[in-house]
């Protein structure tokens, strides 16, 4: 059993901390003790001071007492940008991960990354010229053989271990956005990339790219490489699953309506997890629901000034089943949900005017008898066609059908099993929006548009060190978002306004920065770091 033991020599007035550990001598048949010299005891403070064994402080404390460590070199490179970075890895806690994650490369991580995030869709082969005129954590040239090397050794556990780390840094009561894009390859040797829906419209061969992000924190900590020719709906249980590895077992999640399905919904409530997700308006559960307060929707009373539309919530019930093969079963019971609907007027003129010309150009195809086999169900569905030989083709509209499809032209809706109201949910939701832009920051400012590695191991390192450079670059635009600094910069604009300070090495000198202008300090205080001290 140990204790600490405090003695004062009475010499110096001393007073020292021990660890004193009992243990029962065999030979001498009674209790003993060993005693270990923690440190000395502060005067003032009352806290132990570590110490070597002798007396005096460890070294390390010694050398931090001493002050920055001397430059060892000559130099004078840009600094203010990768200054910021730096603050800001330190701030997200990303320097810290990443050094724990990886020990003998991490500087070399955040070198590219930071590469990545200041020169907007900038190659890795001109990584060289940039790092002769810049301050960054590696502090020498990676070669292209180098950082492919690099993203070769980028080890799966290891960036598990990360998305860990990063997503414990996260708050657990927010909900997470969660959504897929496409990114192309010409690659012929990556065996995941295959022939899918593009979202870009792009004929190539893809790779799907799935992506988690805090709906507050405005942060990405997870992303998930996929197969191209996967539907969405097939990746939620196993997004489920890798949260649950990742001891991430309680989690709310923000999803579109392309992640709807039955089994998701049911794998959802087995989990019992909390989801908001968009629903189609085509559903039968969804237009029976709508049904019950149809009448009176468009009442000024359920009208929101702020968003410009109406809105109501229905409280219905899941039937949930889950079969128990151990009890050699089926459970059956009602889980409580909720549907926010809304009717946007403007959006319901447009669908309808569209609708309309669409039924116009169907008709004249029947009357000119220029049928489009891929139009047939269309044609039988909202026309009646009678051919006469002496007055030809008549063609007439279904009105019922026609007044059944327009009936909910204007509505939306969203699936969720958290007790909010609807504006809340409604916001919630739009905010899914930041992942829309995180992809548009992958492939255009990251130049992930295409991917440019023939080899597996060599696309799954590039896509890590991307994934850094998203975390950094997101940080930064909610930052300049929160406090309008995009009315005064774009993002280019303010990181180029800091990448002018320059800071200048001498050995046996600490470092210095050169001059920071009253301009270049508030974009450091707008994105939430302090300006470097210049003399």
């Amino acid at each position: 059993m140990a204790a600490i033991v405090y003695q004062t020599d009475k010499r110096s007035g001393i007073t020292y901390a021990y660890e004193s550990v009992s243990y029962w001598d065999k030979e001498k048949k009674q209790s003993r003790s060993r005693r270990k010299l923690i440190g000395r005891v502060d005067s003032k403070t009352g806290k132990i001071v570590p110490t070597d064994g002798r007396g005096r402080k460890k070294k390390e404390e010694a050398i931090a007492k001493r002050g920055p460590v001397p430059s060892v070199k000559t130099s004078r490179s840009f600094y203010g940008a990768t200054y910021l970075l730096d603050m800001i890895g330190d701030k997200l806690g990303i320097t810290e991960d990443l050094k724990d994650c990886f020990p003998s490369s991490y500087k070399q991580i955040l070198s590219i990354a930071y590469y990545l995030v200041l020169e907007d869709k900038n190659p890795l082969y001109r990584f060289e010229k940039w790092s002769c005129l810049h301050k960054h954590p590696y502090g020498k040239n990676i070669t292209s053989q180098r950082s492919s090397e690099l993203f070769a050794s980028i080890s799966e556990e290891a960036k598990n271990r990360f998305f860990r780390l990063q997503g414990k840094r996260r708050t657990d009561k927010e909900f997470w956005v969660y959504d897929i894009t496409s990114i192309s390859s010409y690659s012929e040797c990556l065996r995941q990339a295959q022939y899918g829906w593009n979202k870009e419209g792009d004929s190539l061969s893809q790779l799907n790219l799935a992506l988690v992000f805090g709906e507050m924190s405005n942060l990405p900590f997870y992303y998930r490489k996929l197969a191209g020719n996967i539907p969405d709906s097939k990746t939620v249980k196993n997004l489920l699953a890798d949260l649950d590895i990742l001891g991430f077992s309680k989690v709310k999640l923000v999803m579109d309506r392309g992640f709807y399905s039955t089994d998701n919904i049911k794998a959802l409530f087995k989990e019992r997890l909390k989801f908001l997700m968009s629903v189609k308006m085509s559903l039968a559960f969804v237009k029976k629901e709508l049904d019950t307060i149809y009448d009176g929707f468009r009442s000024f009373e359920y009208y929101s000034e702020k968003h410009e539309l109406y809105c109501q919530t229905v409280q219905t019930q899941w039937l949930y089943t889950q079969h128990r093969p151990y009890k050699g079963d089926t459970l059956e019971e009602s889980r409580r949900i909720y549907i926010h609907f809304y009717y946007d007027i403007d959006r319901a003129a447009e669908s309808e005017k569209a609708f309309d010309r669409k039924l116009i150009a169907l008709r004249d195809e029947l009357e000119s008898d220029r049928r489009v086999p891929e139009h047939e169900n269309f044609y039988k569905r909202y026309f009646e066609v009678k051919t006469t030989p002496k007055r030809g083709t008549k063609v007439t509209a279904r009105e019922e059908a026609v007044r059944k499809a327009k009936r909910y032209f204007g509505f939306f809706g969203l699936l969720t099993n958290e007790t909010m109201d609807a504006i809340t949910a409604l916001e919630l939701y739009r905010n899914k929006d930041l992942v829309e832009k995180a992809f548009g920051n992958l492939k255009e400012r990251l130049n992930m548009r295409r991917t440019l590695v023939s080899s597996e191991q060599s696309l799954d390192g590039k896509l890590f060190v991307e994934f850094v450079a998203l975390i950094y670059l997101s940080y930064i635009k909610k930052q300049m978002q929160d406090t309008d600094l995009f009315k005064s910069y774009t993002l280019q604009s303010a990181l180029d306004k800091l990448d002018v300070i320059e800071c200048f090495e001498e050995p046996g000198h600490k470092l210095r920065v050169g001059e920071i202008l009253l301009t270049q300090m508030e974009i450091y205080e707008s994105l939430g770091v302090s300006p470097p001290s210049s003399l």
